[in-house]
Protein backbone atom coordinates (compact mmCIF):
# COMPACT_ATOMS: atom_id res chain seq x y z
CA UNK A 1 0.00 0.00 0.00
CA UNK A 2 1.32 3.43 -0.94
CA UNK A 3 2.56 5.51 2.05
CA UNK A 4 1.14 8.79 0.77
CA UNK A 5 -1.59 10.18 -1.46
CA UNK A 6 -1.78 13.52 -3.25
CA UNK A 7 -5.40 14.66 -3.42
CA UNK A 8 -6.89 17.45 -5.53
CA UNK A 9 -10.00 18.80 -3.82
CA UNK A 10 -11.87 20.70 -6.54
CA UNK A 11 -14.35 23.22 -5.16
CA UNK A 12 -16.34 23.74 -8.37
CA UNK A 13 -19.24 26.09 -9.02
CA UNK A 14 -21.92 24.27 -11.02
CA UNK A 15 -24.01 26.32 -13.41
CA UNK A 16 -27.60 25.11 -13.11
CA UNK A 17 -28.57 22.47 -15.71
CA UNK A 18 -25.51 23.10 -17.90
CA UNK A 19 -23.80 19.71 -17.66
CA UNK A 20 -21.64 20.10 -20.77
CA UNK A 21 -20.18 23.41 -19.57
CA UNK A 22 -19.69 22.09 -16.04
CA UNK A 23 -18.00 18.93 -17.31
CA UNK A 24 -15.62 20.99 -19.45
CA UNK A 25 -14.54 23.07 -16.44
CA UNK A 26 -14.33 20.03 -14.16
CA UNK A 27 -12.16 18.11 -16.62
CA UNK A 28 -9.89 21.15 -17.02
CA UNK A 29 -9.34 21.20 -13.26
CA UNK A 30 -8.61 17.46 -13.27
CA UNK A 31 -6.04 17.88 -16.04
CA UNK A 32 -4.42 20.71 -14.08
CA UNK A 33 -4.38 18.54 -10.95
CA UNK A 34 -2.81 15.59 -12.77
CA UNK A 35 -0.15 17.87 -14.22
CA UNK A 36 0.75 18.84 -10.64
CA UNK A 37 1.09 15.25 -9.51
CA UNK A 38 -2.36 14.59 -8.06
CA UNK A 39 -3.26 10.91 -7.74
CA UNK A 40 -6.90 11.44 -6.77
CA UNK A 41 -9.25 14.24 -7.85
CA UNK A 42 -12.54 14.85 -6.04
CA UNK A 43 -15.43 17.03 -7.25
CA UNK A 44 -18.55 18.30 -5.39
CA UNK A 45 -22.09 17.01 -5.23
CA UNK A 46 -24.36 18.03 -8.16
CA UNK A 47 -21.28 19.28 -10.03
CA UNK A 48 -22.83 18.53 -13.44
CA UNK A 49 -26.42 19.63 -12.96
CA UNK A 50 -26.29 22.09 -10.09
CA UNK A 51 -29.22 21.98 -7.67
CA UNK A 52 -32.28 23.13 -9.65
CA UNK A 53 -34.93 20.46 -9.05
CA UNK A 54 -37.86 22.65 -10.13
CA UNK A 55 -36.43 22.96 -13.64
CA UNK A 56 -37.60 20.28 -16.11
CA UNK A 57 -34.04 20.25 -17.42
CA UNK A 58 -32.77 19.01 -14.03
CA UNK A 59 -34.44 15.61 -14.42
CA UNK A 60 -33.47 15.59 -18.10
CA UNK A 61 -29.78 15.73 -17.19
CA UNK A 62 -30.14 12.30 -15.58
CA UNK A 63 -30.55 10.75 -19.02
CA UNK A 64 -26.94 11.71 -19.78
CA UNK A 65 -25.51 10.26 -16.56
CA UNK A 66 -23.99 7.18 -18.19
CA UNK A 67 -22.38 9.31 -20.90
CA UNK A 68 -20.60 11.56 -18.40
CA UNK A 69 -19.56 8.65 -16.21
CA UNK A 70 -17.92 7.06 -19.24
CA UNK A 71 -16.19 10.36 -20.07
CA UNK A 72 -14.69 10.43 -16.58
CA UNK A 73 -13.54 6.83 -16.97
CA UNK A 74 -11.78 7.74 -20.20
CA UNK A 75 -10.18 10.76 -18.51
CA UNK A 76 -8.98 8.65 -15.57
CA UNK A 77 -7.32 6.15 -17.92
CA UNK A 78 -5.72 8.90 -19.98
CA UNK A 79 -4.30 10.78 -17.00
CA UNK A 80 -3.69 7.74 -14.75
CA UNK A 81 -5.50 9.51 -11.94
CA UNK A 82 -8.35 8.29 -9.74
CA UNK A 83 -11.50 10.42 -9.93
CA UNK A 84 -14.52 10.86 -7.70
CA UNK A 85 -16.80 12.89 -9.99
CA UNK A 86 -18.75 14.40 -7.12
CA UNK A 87 -22.26 13.07 -7.52
CA UNK A 88 -24.14 12.39 -10.72
CA UNK A 89 -27.94 12.58 -10.84
CA UNK A 90 -29.19 9.48 -12.62
CA UNK A 91 -32.43 7.52 -13.03
CA UNK A 92 -33.26 5.59 -9.87
CA UNK A 93 -32.57 1.89 -10.32
CA UNK A 94 -29.20 2.18 -12.10
CA UNK A 95 -26.72 -0.34 -10.79
CA UNK A 96 -27.69 -1.29 -7.24
CA UNK A 97 -29.18 2.10 -6.46
CA UNK A 98 -32.41 0.76 -4.99
CA UNK A 99 -30.68 -1.87 -2.94
CA UNK A 100 -32.04 -4.90 -4.81
CA UNK A 101 -30.39 -4.53 -8.20
CA UNK A 102 -33.60 -5.15 -10.15
CA UNK A 103 -33.48 -1.85 -12.02
CA UNK A 104 -37.00 -0.81 -11.09
CA UNK A 105 -38.25 2.31 -9.35
CA UNK A 106 -39.20 5.85 -10.22
CA UNK A 107 -37.46 9.10 -9.48
CA UNK A 108 -33.84 10.16 -9.39
CA UNK A 109 -30.78 8.88 -7.57
CA UNK A 110 -27.90 11.02 -6.35
CA UNK A 111 -24.87 8.78 -6.81
CA UNK A 112 -21.14 9.08 -6.16
CA UNK A 113 -18.60 6.90 -7.96
CA UNK A 114 -14.96 6.07 -7.35
CA UNK A 115 -13.09 5.57 -10.62
CA UNK A 116 -9.64 4.05 -10.34
CA UNK A 117 -6.59 5.31 -12.26
CA UNK A 118 -7.19 2.46 -14.74
CA UNK A 119 -10.65 3.82 -15.53
CA UNK A 120 -12.48 1.01 -13.74
CA UNK A 121 -15.38 1.82 -11.42
CA UNK A 122 -14.35 0.64 -7.95
CA UNK A 123 -17.50 1.71 -6.10
CA UNK A 124 -20.89 3.37 -6.38
CA UNK A 125 -22.75 4.95 -3.46
CA UNK A 126 -26.28 6.36 -3.57
CA UNK A 127 -26.98 9.02 -0.97
CA UNK A 128 -28.84 7.67 2.03
CA UNK A 129 -29.53 10.70 4.23
CA UNK A 130 -31.35 13.25 2.09
CA UNK A 131 -31.50 16.91 3.10
CA UNK A 132 -35.12 18.04 3.57
CA UNK A 133 -35.47 19.90 0.23
CA UNK A 134 -34.14 16.84 -1.63
CA UNK A 135 -36.77 14.42 -0.43
CA UNK A 136 -39.55 15.37 -2.90
CA UNK A 137 -37.14 14.86 -5.82
CA UNK A 138 -34.70 12.06 -4.96
CA UNK A 139 -34.84 8.46 -3.82
CA UNK A 140 -32.64 7.48 -0.89
CA UNK A 141 -30.92 4.11 -0.80
CA UNK A 142 -31.90 2.91 2.65
CA UNK A 143 -31.47 -0.81 1.93
CA UNK A 144 -27.82 -1.21 0.97
CA UNK A 145 -25.29 -1.35 3.84
CA UNK A 146 -22.37 1.07 3.81
CA UNK A 147 -19.45 -0.69 2.14
CA UNK A 148 -15.72 0.03 1.96
CA UNK A 149 -13.78 -0.79 -1.20
CA UNK A 150 -10.18 -1.42 -2.24
CA UNK A 151 -7.98 1.15 -3.98
CA UNK A 152 -4.22 1.39 -4.65
CA UNK A 153 -4.01 3.45 -1.42
CA UNK A 154 -5.95 1.10 0.83
CA UNK A 155 -9.62 0.77 1.62
CA UNK A 156 -11.89 3.78 1.24
CA UNK A 157 -15.54 4.72 1.59
CA UNK A 158 -18.00 7.16 0.02
CA UNK A 159 -20.62 9.36 1.67
CA UNK A 160 -22.50 12.41 0.38
CA UNK A 161 -23.12 15.82 2.00
CA UNK A 162 -25.70 15.46 4.80
CA UNK A 163 -24.40 11.95 5.50
CA UNK A 164 -21.57 13.84 7.22
CA UNK A 165 -23.95 14.53 10.13
CA UNK A 166 -24.43 10.81 10.83
CA UNK A 167 -21.49 9.33 12.76
CA UNK A 168 -22.99 5.85 12.36
CA UNK A 169 -22.19 5.95 8.64
CA UNK A 170 -18.51 6.56 9.37
CA UNK A 171 -18.46 3.82 11.98
CA UNK A 172 -19.84 1.30 9.46
CA UNK A 173 -17.22 2.25 6.88
CA UNK A 174 -14.37 2.19 9.38
CA UNK A 175 -15.52 -1.17 10.73
CA UNK A 176 -15.31 -2.39 7.12
CA UNK A 177 -11.71 -1.19 6.91
CA UNK A 178 -12.03 2.26 5.32
CA UNK A 179 -9.06 4.54 6.04
CA UNK A 180 -10.17 7.39 3.77
CA UNK A 181 -13.80 8.57 3.53
CA UNK A 182 -14.66 10.85 0.62
CA UNK A 183 -17.62 13.22 0.98
CA UNK A 184 -18.75 15.28 -2.03
CA UNK A 185 -21.19 18.00 -0.94
CA UNK A 186 -23.42 20.86 -2.02
CA UNK A 187 -23.59 22.58 1.37
CA UNK A 188 -24.51 26.25 1.38
CA UNK A 189 -23.99 28.95 3.98
CA UNK A 190 -27.74 29.59 3.81
CA UNK A 191 -28.74 25.97 4.55
CA UNK A 192 -29.07 26.73 8.26
CA UNK A 193 -32.25 28.75 7.71
CA UNK A 194 -33.38 30.43 10.92
CA UNK A 195 -30.12 29.43 12.56
CA UNK A 196 -28.59 32.46 10.86
CA UNK A 197 -30.42 34.59 13.42
CA UNK A 198 -28.23 33.00 16.07
CA UNK A 199 -25.01 33.01 14.05
CA UNK A 200 -24.86 33.82 10.31
CA UNK A 201 -21.71 31.68 10.10
CA UNK A 202 -23.30 28.64 11.74
CA UNK A 203 -22.93 26.34 8.72
CA UNK A 204 -19.24 27.13 8.39
CA UNK A 205 -18.77 26.45 12.12
CA UNK A 206 -20.61 23.15 11.71
CA UNK A 207 -18.49 22.01 8.78
CA UNK A 208 -15.17 23.13 10.24
CA UNK A 209 -15.98 21.22 13.41
CA UNK A 210 -17.56 18.04 12.11
CA UNK A 211 -15.00 17.20 9.40
CA UNK A 212 -12.17 17.26 11.92
CA UNK A 213 -14.24 15.48 14.58
CA UNK A 214 -15.08 12.63 12.19
CA UNK A 215 -11.40 12.27 11.29
CA UNK A 216 -10.25 12.10 14.92
CA UNK A 217 -13.03 9.87 16.23
CA UNK A 218 -12.55 7.35 13.39
CA UNK A 219 -8.77 7.61 12.83
CA UNK A 220 -9.51 8.18 9.15
CA UNK A 221 -8.93 10.87 6.54
CA UNK A 222 -12.08 12.80 5.54
CA UNK A 223 -11.95 14.30 2.05
CA UNK A 224 -14.68 16.95 1.98
CA UNK A 225 -15.27 18.50 -1.47
CA UNK A 226 -17.94 21.18 -1.35
CA UNK A 227 -19.40 23.41 -4.06
CA UNK A 228 -17.88 26.88 -4.40
CA UNK A 229 -19.16 30.32 -5.31
CA UNK A 230 -18.59 31.52 -8.89
CA UNK A 231 -15.02 32.66 -9.46
CA UNK A 232 -14.60 36.41 -9.03
CA UNK A 233 -17.71 37.03 -6.91
CA UNK A 234 -17.19 39.40 -4.03
CA UNK A 235 -19.96 38.19 -1.68
CA UNK A 236 -19.85 34.39 -2.20
CA UNK A 237 -23.29 34.39 -3.87
CA UNK A 238 -24.42 33.24 -7.28
CA UNK A 239 -27.06 34.72 -9.56
CA UNK A 240 -29.83 32.74 -7.81
CA UNK A 241 -28.93 34.23 -4.42
CA UNK A 242 -27.31 31.07 -3.05
CA UNK A 243 -24.57 31.87 -0.54
CA UNK A 244 -21.63 29.47 -0.52
CA UNK A 245 -19.57 28.41 2.46
CA UNK A 246 -16.89 26.26 0.81
CA UNK A 247 -14.40 24.99 3.44
CA UNK A 248 -13.42 22.01 1.27
CA UNK A 249 -10.54 20.23 2.98
CA UNK A 250 -8.83 17.00 3.89
CA UNK A 251 -9.36 16.48 7.61
CA UNK A 252 -6.82 14.27 9.37
CA UNK A 253 -6.56 12.87 12.88
CA UNK A 254 -3.69 14.40 14.86
CA UNK A 255 -3.38 17.17 12.23
CA UNK A 256 -6.80 18.78 11.74
CA UNK A 257 -7.90 20.43 8.50
CA UNK A 258 -5.39 20.41 5.63
CA UNK A 259 -5.81 22.64 2.58
CA UNK A 260 -9.05 24.19 3.84
CA UNK A 261 -10.53 26.60 1.29
CA UNK A 262 -12.61 29.76 1.43
CA UNK A 263 -16.04 30.04 -0.24
CA UNK A 264 -14.97 30.60 -3.87
CA UNK A 265 -14.33 28.17 -6.70
CA UNK A 266 -10.81 26.76 -6.84
CA UNK A 267 -8.64 23.75 -6.17
CA UNK A 268 -6.59 22.66 -3.19
CA UNK A 269 -3.79 20.11 -3.55
CA UNK A 270 -3.12 18.19 -0.35
CA UNK A 271 -0.31 15.73 0.32
CA UNK A 272 -1.66 13.14 2.73
CA UNK A 273 0.77 11.07 4.81
CA UNK A 274 -1.19 7.85 5.29
CA UNK A 275 1.20 6.86 8.04
CA UNK A 276 -0.49 9.48 10.24
CA UNK A 277 -3.59 7.27 10.23
CA UNK A 278 -1.57 4.43 11.72
CA UNK A 279 -0.16 6.78 14.36
CA UNK A 280 -3.67 7.96 15.23
CA UNK A 281 -4.87 4.38 15.59
CA UNK A 282 -2.00 3.66 17.96
CA UNK A 283 -3.16 6.60 20.08
CA UNK A 284 -6.94 6.09 20.01
CA UNK A 285 -7.29 2.36 19.16
CA UNK A 286 -10.69 3.01 17.55
CA UNK A 287 -10.44 0.15 15.06
CA UNK A 288 -9.13 -2.20 17.71
CA UNK A 289 -12.13 -1.43 19.89
CA UNK A 290 -14.56 -1.78 16.97
CA UNK A 291 -13.16 -5.24 16.25
CA UNK A 292 -13.33 -6.30 19.89
CA UNK A 293 -16.15 -7.83 21.83
CA UNK A 294 -18.58 -5.59 23.64
CA UNK A 295 -17.99 -2.47 21.59
CA UNK A 296 -21.10 -0.27 21.48
CA UNK A 297 -21.86 1.15 18.03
Amino acid sequence: MAPSLKIAVIQLYAEAVKPADNFARASAYIRQAAAQGAQLAVLPEYHLSGWAPESPAFAATARDAAHYLEQYRVLARELQVAIVPGTIVEPHGNGNGDGDGDGDGDGLANAAYFIGPDGEVCARYQKKNLWHPERPHLVADIATPHAAFDTPWGRMGLLVCWDLAFPEAFRELVAAGARVVIVPAFWLASDGGDGAAVDPHSERVFLESVCVARAFENTCAVVFANAGAPAGTADARDGQGNEYVGVSQVAMPLQGALGRMGPGEGMSLVDVDLGVLDMAEEVYKVREDLAGEGCIM
